[in-house]
């Protein structure tokens, strides 16, 4: 019975020490410089290839920090790009792949009711050390393969600095 007493006893105590530790957490976050750096990368690959986009960077919770259109992008791009982005943030993947695995029919199909969720190629996460730091989003390119190229783009310009 004591045996059980303290075996009881301790796992309180350990209850309490595990809760204690986990009250809070840290995360890591892109600067605006860094997220800046990001979108006027991507905006600068898809210029290069006679596109005219938009491009949103957003924190890990899908928060805009950077929103560039470029002079002749359409009017809708800048919604598809910040959607695109917060769609891959919140979702912790790429809309590409989103696309896929919501189409008609499929198990997750009832996502694309969700407000803002983009199921189209050109939203990607953005990685680095080990979790998700935000994600990026481009539209106004010719497909959706061409403003994801634009978004990997973006990250690569950035990758460096992601690996502290």
């Amino acid at each position: 019975m004591l045996r059980s007493l303290g075996l009881a006893i301790g796992l309180v105590v350990l209850a309490g020490s595990i809760q204690a530790q986990e009250a809070l957490f840290a995360t890591k976050s892109l600067t605006p410089e860094t997220a800046l750096t990001a979108a006027l990368a991507a905006l600068e690959s898809c210029r290069k290839q006679g596109f005219q986009v938009a491009v949103a960077v957003t924190d890990r919770s899908g928060l805009t920090q950077v929103l560039l259109r470029d002079r002749f992008a359409g009017a809708h791009t800048t919604d598809m790009a910040s959607n695109k982005a917060w769609t891959a943030a919140s979702f912790r993947m790429s809309t590409t792949t989103l696309a896929i695995e919501t189409q008609a029919g499929r198990a997750q199909s009832g996502l694309r009711n969700q407000p803002r969720f983009v199921g189209a190629a050109g939203g990607l996460p953005i990685e680095g050390a080990g979790s998700i730091l935000g994600a990026i989003g481009v539209s106004g390119a010719p497909g959706g393969d061409a403003d994801e190229a634009c978004a990997k783009a973006g990250i690569q310009a950035i990758a460096d600095s992601l690996e502290f």
